[in-house]
């Protein structure tokens, strides 16, 4: 266990994400653990409109269907950039907008760094 990644959460995602249902959140939580293991989620597709390498978890449950954003491809940690419950078949330009300006905000905190 002690070669899992670090979770970083950018923003307001963590609450974002304490504020799912219960079963959504515990299934988004099981997948994001799954993802620091090293290991693929089981729902999710790549989301590069937001930035390269950016994927999305996908939880659907019967109070709705909700997405959890993130970026693995750093070395140091998997950064959480958006959680959200999507209410339609397309993901909203405010919620695709939150996640590229948090993305943003990622890569230039570790350019900054270097």
């Amino acid at each position: 266990m002690d070669d899992e990644k670090e979770i970083r959460w950018v923003g307001s995602a963590y609450d974002d994400l304490l504020a799912f249902p219960q079963d959504p959140r515990k299934e988004a939580g099981f997948q994001l653990s799954k993802v620091q293991a090293g290991l693929e989620p089981t729902d999710w597709k790549p989301f590069d409109d937001v930035g390269a390498g950016t994927k999305e978890i996908r939880v659907k449950d019967a109070s709705g269907v909700y997405r959890v954003m993130y970026i693995a491809k750093f070395e140091e940690a998997i950064y959480v950039l958006h959680c959200f419950q999507k209410k339609t078949q397309v993901s909203s330009k405010q919620d695709k907008a939150i996640a590229e300006a948090r993305y943003r905000a990622v890569v230039n905190s570790r350019k900054a760094k270097k």
